[in-house]
């Protein structure tokens, strides 16, 4: 029988909660409102994990697991956006600036590591179905897929669901993005800057423990 909860899943609502608690305890102890958006980015966050996870379970390639591989793409960029999110630090008093530091650097590890948990649960996914060098493609793709689409979402304003309601802006803005590449600069260096950056740690995490065993 399949176990409600893996190992790491605990261990994400583990991490996911030290975070809120830290948020809710600014709250009360210091009486002042700020980094409200955390609960609805975290809600966003775990759309992917539970999309991946469900893909997870699935053994066939056909419309319905597409369709969903298809939404998790798009949602993604939802979990390590949190990342970006450190731009909100600043020093605001009365509360402890380190404290501050501790609430905005757990809540984008969680961002980071959702995004990384699920990746792997796709890539497992389509390791059943596809041949090595199609894997690590489709990889490639959706690493670079989902920093543009942080930048999208940062930068510009956009979210997962401007595709379906807003969708004659968000096309002009890709046609921009894609046509003027020369007017982009900004757009493709933080695209591959911040691809590279999440393959390292993805490819890292992925391979932490046979490269602990051969230190």
């Amino acid at each position: 029988m399949t176990k409600r909860w893996s190992g790491v899943e605990k261990m994400l609502v583990l991490s996911v909660s030290f975070t809120m608690f830290l948020l809710v305890f600014r709250l009360f102890y210091w009486g002042r409102i700020a980094f409200t958006f955390y609960p609805w980015n975290f809600f966003l966050a775990i759309i992917p994990l539970l999309l991946s996870r469900t893909l997870y379970k699935w053994n066939k390639l056909n419309v319905k697991s597409i369709t969903v591989l298809l939404c998790w793409l798009l949602f993604l960029p939802n979990a390590p956006y949190i990342i970006t999110d450190i731009f909100h630090f600043r020093e605001r008093e009365p509360v402890t600036k380190w404290y501050d530091l501790l609430l905005v650097t757990s809540a984008a590890w969680n961002g980071l590591i959702i995004g990384i948990v699920s990746l792997l649960q796709v890539e497992e996914f389509l390791q059943k179905h596809l041949s090595l060098i199609k894997v690590r493609i489709a990889m490639f793709i959706s690493i670079i897929a989902c920093s543009f689409g942080i930048y999208l979402g940062r930068f510009l304003r956009f979210n997962s669901w401007d595709i379906f309601t807003n969708t004659d802006r968000l096309m002009h803005s890709l046609a921009f993005q894609f046509l003027h590449p020369q007017e982009n600069i900004k757009t493709w260096a933080f695209t591959v800057l911040f691809a590279a950056m999440l393959a390292l740690v993805y490819y890292t995490i992925k391979n932490l423990a046979a490269l602990v065993r051969t230190y």
